[in-house]
């Protein structure tokens, strides 16, 4: 451990040359809030992803057509009731519902915009689960709600879809049909679902009555055995399809699938940013070994001064080696502080936008880590300096010019 006196004899040394020190806290500093945004940012997505597996979702498989277009608009290879009750069938599945879904315009004030419609059956809850859908203002729809729908969260805001928001008992036209509107959806997190207008199937099959295949179905499996259920889904629908195995019009997955491939994409697109940080924070780790090799060839004479007066190369060693410490630590702190203002500004920006579920997650332990982080970097960029500095010749040094 360096003493009290040499730690202060470093602080003041730094403080003698701060145009230089404060460069090389700032080249740290960027690395290292960068690394703090990404990954508050990646931990939160992570967070965000493990609500569902560990929510009212984990046990839902979906069943949807293939098709050349958007899936459910793309009527080719339809799924029909006779594929729900062959589901429903299957071994493994407790339920079955099916979801259609279209697109229509919305039209107020001269603004025109484009929303999927949802319909589904009020009775079954499987759509509202598998989305973690619950109620913001208002109420669900019931099997009786003919001519009433509920929106998504976005509509009760101005400007957000249409210029002038939506509020209950509201009227909202869809194929040229007034609809009143009953309630409205918690925001989901991105702005495509966050505009969804949602009727019940008798409501939509008049207002769509090309629509006739259902653009998803979901079923609820045992979730010990997914794998195994939806095994047993491909075969029956395979039976009831009369298709070959291998030449399957549909997909079936279940939502432990889907995050799986989720986060291992997101697992690669986080290594790839922090590889860059951190290509940044070895580039900051060079200057500040410049910054001390500078510093102990300015340094010279005075660590001759420091020998002849009975200072060991270890002190020596020790005191070179603090200061670049030092130097890391102050960039850890203030890259934290940085990053964790960054994290919160661009949290409110993709709120704004939509992007509800982007949001950071702050640690103590990434807090933490990163200030451990940079003065690790700080010190091993300072080893190299501090040992030469050591094994200085004091007589060579005092005649050092």
């Amino acid at each position: 451990m360096i003493s009290k006196e040499s730690a202060k004899y470093a602080i003041s040394n730094l403080k003698k040359r701060k145009a230089r020190s404060l460069l090389t806290i700032i080249s740290i500093l960027v690395g290292i809030a960068t690394i703090f945004i990404f990954v508050s940012f990646g931990l939160g997505i992570y967070n965000y992803v493990n609500s569902f597996v560990t929510g009212s979702t984990a046990d839902k498989i979906t069943i949807m057509p293939k098709g050349s277009g958007i899936p459910g608009l793309d009527q080719t290879f339809a799924l029909i009731d006779s594929d729900v009750r062959a589901i429903e069938r299957t071994s493994g599945v407790y339920e079955a519902e099916g979801m259609k879904w279209g697109v229509t315009e919305i039209y107020q004030t001269g603004t025109r915009k484009y929303a999927f419609v949802m319909g589904y059956n009020p009775e079954q809850t499987m759509m509202l689960e598998w989305g973690s859908m619950q109620i913001e203002k208002g109420r669900e729809l019931t099997k009786d709600d003919k001519d009433k729908v509920v929106l998504g969260y976005n509509y009760m805001f101005d400007n957000k879809i249409l210029p002038k928001s939506l509020d209950l008992n509201d009227k909202i036209r869809i194929n040229g049909k007034d609809f009143i509107v009953v309630g409205f959806f918690e925001s989901i997190g991105n702005p495509q679902d966050d505009i969804n207008i949602y009727l019940t199937e008798e409501s939509f099959s008049e207002l769509f009555p090309e629509i006739e295949g259902y653009g998803m179905i979901i079923a609820r499996g045992d979730i010990s055995n997914l794998d195994r259920v939806v095994e047993n889904i491909e075969k029956s629908l395979r039976k009831s399809r009369n298709l070959e195995e291998g030449k399957e019009d549909f997909t079936v997955s279940s939502f432990k699938d889907m995050l799986e491939s989720y986060t291992s994409a997101l697992d690669i697109i986080v290594a790839f940013i922090i590889l860059i940080a951190l290509i940044s924070v070895l580039v900051s780790a060079i200057n500040t070994a410049n910054t001390m090799v500078t510093s102990v060839l300015e340094r010279t004479k005075e660590i001759g001064v420091m020998k002849s007066i009975g200072a060991r190369n270890s002190e020596i060693f020790k005191l070179f080696l603090f200061e670049s410490g030092l130097l890391g630590f102050l960039a850890g702190v203030l890259g934290v502080a940085l990053g964790a203002s960054l994290a919160f500004i661009g949290e409110k920006i993709l709120f704004e936008l939509g992007y509800g579920f982007l949001k950071p997650y702050y640690s103590i332990w990434l807090f933490a880590g990163c200030i451990l982080f940079a003065t690790i970097t700080g010190a091993i960029s300072g080893i190299f300096p501090a040992l030469n500095a050591a094994k200085t010749n004091p007589v060579k040094a005092l005649r050092y010019e």
